[in-house]
């Protein structure tokens, strides 16, 4: 008691507004649960396991800790089932999860000796007590987030949605194609519904999103609705409408006339299409739904290293997925697995571990790859006393919360419990991982997803430029006519129009799909396409160019994505029911593009950007239309290279005062690329001069990465003094993994529901010389694996 009292000083009384970790180890997967419990520090308020307290303890000097441990509770019989009030699973109020009863019991325990005091007691120091008591009556961190976000899916019917204005101004929105009215985004578009502008979102956190161009515009218009295009559906309820007066989501009754005011018809739609809440109650049914997670099979469940699930937090089974294939690569296992022990990770990690990124990464690899909690789950025995558990073929998993909760800090969308795109949140955890190893590229596993794409373009001077930029995923479309069994379509087409007339359903073995073999998709992706109203500078006149895209580099793990998600005239939606033939591996060496070859002769004045003198006319109309003079807008516009209104805008009132504003643009006038300051004080900050540091940036497209790979390993025959932007080539690409064309499949990502934001998400990977599915916490060995109907497939290169 003695001990105790002499540390009184680090024990704390937590506040309301403090987050407590009682359910869950920050570093590991232990629980109540675990056999040495939960320890919670009484200063710090986070949770550890028996085998991590000590680290905590070394690194913090905390020494009292609330310790915690659940034991199975005999129950007589079955509870009866609550009716559920939430949407969610083993929650207060949510759906009852049918596991085993605990009872939890406590003690007082201090560090280094354990020495241990009983919990509740009178004869401890009442701060103690109070503490303690404290912890124990919250509600733990975890399951707060988790409330909170189910809670914050409610949404509310906007007061305006009744009598809202809408202007007669006679625009009409088309069914695809849209862009930003005031800069060049083409994601995260809102349709205000009382004028019809097309406006980015807000700008996120991390500098991701929009320009804040929709809620900008509410500002000046206070035109209150606006709703989110590409979450239209057949079920406008899905739809995600936001009020900026009441700054939420909200529910707009009227969506549909509202909708019909700018053309967009979806009345038709309401007879022909069932609602997503319909479809996904009807895909248990579908021919598809049971291909692609195997059901009906019986499938052999595998445990142990490499093998564990991950439980549903609900509708993040899009998180599981790509997970799953992720730490089936050699980047990121031996960055936080193999190369990176939870030690490491935790004695590196601020004061809070929960909100670290590496470290919740290293967390959930050794959760997945160490087999620690890949054993099987329990269950409550079906009997009169139910006082007996049986173990099941189905495994615990390892809940992500943790994980989910740093990866989705703020983000509009990851951070609610609605579905989400695989595909997207595959981009934001690349972009994260990127910036949280900004400074240590041998460290970023992300690099092994990064290559380079350089466009060709050629004019009919015979003269070319280049264009290039770095992606992680080669978004590919699917041409439907070069399926493979178009003969069979046909009878199937004619047997569809016999039955329809009839009055007669098809089944499910009856259905014929175009199958298109997945190399046909990568050649349309490289063939010669043109490019109308290219302005060409050789001509001094706008023409048509021929374009062809290739890849300066081959990663070390190269996704594709298959474009299956479409807009058909309407703004009908649809899913492409097609098939790709996806062989075990793939060569595409043809791909890659050599840069500016010899005999070659660039076009003039840095067409290579496709700029020159030759002002984005949007951006240019647009400055105008705020005051500015034609000319003095031209000049921002190439200044900073097209890149947005936003970036001319703080271009022009940066050089108002310049003497030459008003000098017309001579025609061998040479565009500026546009540099980021905030990167170009970075390097200037490394010891660079300002005028090398520029350079080096105009040649690696803004990458300080490559920037300072730039200065230090300039491309062969050529000064880092007087290198420009269109200079072409791979030698930029140096520090990427570069290697021969061949690829093996390694795994695949496969999507079941009529929008990437419903349905249900599926992981197939090629281990130890076998298929194994991977499906939320069920994992097995695949016996029929849906190769042909993956959404995103991973790829390794074989010389890896």
């Amino acid at each position: 008691m003695e001990l105790l009292r002499s540390n009184l000083s680090r024990v704390r009384i937590p506040e309301p507004t403090n987050r407590i970790y009682k359910d869950e180890c920050c570093i590991s997967y232990d629980t109540p649960k675990s056999e040495g419990g939960l320890f919670v520090d009484m200063n710090s308020f986070l949770a550890f396991g028996k085998e991590f307290v000590d680290w905590n303890y070394e690194k913090t000097g905390n020494p009292v800790y609330l310790h915690i441990k659940a034991t199975r509770k005999l129950v007589p019989e079955d509870r009866p089932s609550k009716k559920p009030t939430l949407l969610a699973i083993g929650v207060e109020g949510g759906f009852d999860n049918n596991d085993p009863d605990y009872e939890q019991s406590y003690e007082i325990v201090v560090l280094p000796d354990y020495a241990t005091l009983p919990f509740p007691s009178v004869e401890l120091p009442e701060k103690v007590r109070l503490a303690a008591d404290a912890v124990i009556m919250s509600v733990g961190a975890g399951k707060k987030e988790q409330i909170a976000a189910w809670t914050a899916d409610t949404k509310i019917v906007s007061k305006h949605a009744m009598e809202l204005k809408q202007l007669d101004n006679g625009v009409i929105v088309p069914p695809s194609g849209w862009k930003c009215e005031k800069c060049d985004k083409n994601e995260n578009l809102w349709l205000n519904l009382t004028d019809g502008s097309i406006l980015c979102g807000r700008k996120n956190w991390d500098g991701t999103g929009g320009n804040d161009h929709a809620v900008n515009h509410y500002n000046v218009s206070r035109y209150p609705l606006a709703v989110k295009l590409g979450t239209i559906t057949a079920d406008l309820e899905a739809a995600d409408v936001y009020s900026y007066d009441e700054d939420e989501s909200v529910v707009d009754p009227l969506l549909a006339q509202h909708l019909q005011h700018f053309g967009i018809d979806f009345s038709s739609l309401q007879k022909t299409e069932m609602t997503t809440a319909e479809r996904e109650l009807d895909q248990n049914t579908n021919f598809d739904w049971n291909r692609i997670q195997e059901s009906g099979q019986e499938v052999e469940p595998l445990f142990g290293p490499g093998y564990t699930g991950l439980v549903n937090l609900g509708n993040s089974c899009y998180l599981a997925a790509t997970m799953q294939v992720m730490f089936s690569t050699r980047s990121f296992c031996s960055r936080y697995y193999s190369d990176q022990s939870l030690k490491v990770a935790f004695d590196t990690a601020p004061a809070d571990p929960t909100v670290d990124l590496n470290m919740q990464l290293t967390k959930l690899a050794h959760g997945l790859l160490s087999g620690k909690y890949s054993i099987p789950s329990t269950k409550k025995d079906d009997a009169e006393d139910a006082v007996q558990t049986t173990l099941t073929a189905k495994q615990e998993g390892v809940p992500p919360q943790m994980f989910k909760s740093v990866i989705a800090a703020k983000h509009p969308e990851f951070s609610t419990m609605r579905q989400q795109d695989a595909l997207e949140f595959f981009l934001h955890l690349i972009d994260q991982v990127e910036r949280v190893n900004t400074g240590n590229p041998i460290f970023d596993p992300s690099r092994s997803f990064k290559f380079g794409i350089e466009e060709r373009l050629q004019c009919p001077s015979g003269k070319v430029a280049y264009n290039k930029r770095y992606d992680y995923i080669l978004s590919l479309s699917i041409p439907l006519h070069r399926a493979t069994n178009k003969k069979e379509l046909e009878d199937f087409q004619k047997l569809k129009a016999e039955k329809d007339a009839k009055g007669e359903e098809l089944s499910s073995n009856e259905i014929v799909r175009p199958r298109v073999p997945l190399m046909d998709c990568l050649e349309c992706f490289s063939a010669p396409e043109e490019l109308h109203d290219f302005y060409s500078t050789a001509l001094d006149a706008k023409t048509i160019a021929t374009k062809t895209t290739g890849l300066t580099s081959f990663p070390d793990y190269l996704v594709l994505h298959m474009r299956k998600f479409v807009l058909e005239e309407g703004w009908v939606p649809k899913k492409l029911d097609v098939y790709i033939d996806v062989p075990d591996t793939i060569d595409i060496s043809n791909m890659r593009s050599k840069g500016l070859q010899r005999g070659e002769e660039l076009l003039p004045d840095s067409a290579v950007e496709d700029v020159g003198i030759n002002a984005n006319e949007d951006i240019v109309n647009q400055l105008v239309s705020m005051g500015f003079q034609y000319l003095h807008c031209q000049k921002a516009a190439i200044s900073t290279s097209n890149v947005g209104l936003e970036e001319a805008m703080n271009w022009l009132l940066n050089h108002m005062s310049d003497p030459d504003i008003d000098e017309p643009i001579a025609k061998a006038q040479k565009s500026a690329s546009f540099i980021d300051p905030s990167k170009l004080e970075t390097l200037i900050s490394f010891g660079f001069d300002e005028d090398t540091a520029r350079k080096a940036l105009q040649a690696s497209d803004g990458d300080i990465e490559k920037a300072t790979e730039w200065i230090f390993n300039p491309p062969s025959g050529v000064s880092n003094m007087d290198t420009t932007p269109s200079s072409s080539g791979n030698a930029v690409d140096a520090a990427l993994p570069d290697g021969q064309g061949k690829y093996r499949l390694i795994g695949l990502v496969s999507h079941i529901g009529t929008s990437t934001h419903c349905g249900h998400y599926v992981a197939h990977i090629y281990k130890n010389g076998r298929w194994v599915i991977f499906n939320d916490d069920k994992v097995g060995v695949s016996k029929n694996p849906p190769l042909d109907m993956g959404y995103l497939y991973f790829f390794e290169r074989i010389d890896a």
